[in-house]
């Protein structure tokens, strides 16, 4: 009878805990408005965007469910975030390294961006405070095609070394946003208290001064040591080509671009060796 009676006891404790587990459990059903992270590599750093994805679904968006003149979060759920890893201007504006809450106010031709230094406020708009804001700034809606957006979207095109675009998509409007980084000063710099030491970079040296057309025989210098120190580097030959052909000496930039061609054919590296072939064709000219 005893053996019977914690017999039943236990399964009585067996059914309850099942119970509970199965109450516990919840069901995973995809997310309306899912959350994206986005990151560019940008500059000397990273800019990374945080954001829920809304979807149109048939409805008419700017100037109904998003109201034209009105606070949004620009998204769903929570604010949307923005971390700049560096020091950046929006839209000519002084933004320091960090992150903020983007919020904006959607108009038919031109939306208000705000940079949000309270991160805490989220989707709750109803308790916005202006003087929380670090800046506010105008732009203008672009042009786009017939075709329709369905999914809100935040992303970055035009990118330069110094210059991206942030974009925000949605229905037919597409909000640019331009995004620069003075980043000259820093890499200047760099480059002059490195450049004595012994492990010296003239290549990466030398790739600046050629890109942002700063003192050409220097840099044509810094690529001859860099060669000089792995004479299987047709890469830095072929800057070094470029180099010459910026400084008008096309005699030289196509001998340079010759023996890239060499070097390159016996380590089987097909794009290089056509740099140097129209280098070559641009400079016989």
């Amino acid at each position: 009878m005893l053996q019977k009676l914690r017999s039943f006891t236990t399964a009585i404790a067996f059914v309850a805990i099942t119970a509970g587990s199965v109450n516990a459990q919840q069901l995973k059903v995809p997310a309306p408005s899912p959350l994206q992270t986005v990151k560019q590599a940008f500059a000397l750093s990273d800019i990374t965007i945080e954001y829920s994805r809304p979807g149109a679904k048939g409805r008419v968006i700017f100037g109904d469910v998003v109201p034209f003149g009105k606070v949004w979060r620009t998204g769903a759920n929570g604010a949307t975030k923005i971390t700049f890893g560096e020091d950046v201007k929006v839209e000519g504006n002084d933004v320091k390294a960090g992150t903020y809450a983007l919020y904006t106010v959607p108009n038919k031709d031109s939306w208000e961006i705000m940079l949000y230094k309270d991160l805490t406020l989220g989707g709750n708009v109803a308790d916005y405070k202006k003087e929380n804001e670090l800046v506010r700034f105008v732009v203008k809606t672009a042009k786009m095609g017939d075709d329709k957006v369905e999914t809100f979207s935040i992303d970055f095109s035009d990118i330069t070394a110094t210059t991206v675009k942030i974009e925000l998509v949605w229905e037919k409007t597409r909000v640019p946003i331009n995004v620069v980084a003075d980043i000259d000063s820093k890499i200047m710099k760099t480059i002059e208290s490195t450049i004595v030491k012994d492990s010296r970079p003239y290549f990466q040296a030398a790739t600046y001064y050629y890109d942002n057309d700063k003192d050409l025989k220097l840099a044509g210098e810094w690529a001859d040591k860099a060669f000089a120190a792995n004479p299987k580097a047709y890469w830095v030959l072929m800057l070094k080509a470029k180099i010459q052909a910026k400084q008008k000496d096309s005699k030289g930039a196509v001998a340079t671009a010759e023996q890239v061609i060499t070097i390159a054919t016996t380590e089987q590296d097909d794009a290089y060796v056509a740099q140097a072939k129209k280098l070559i064709a641009e400079n016989k000219k």
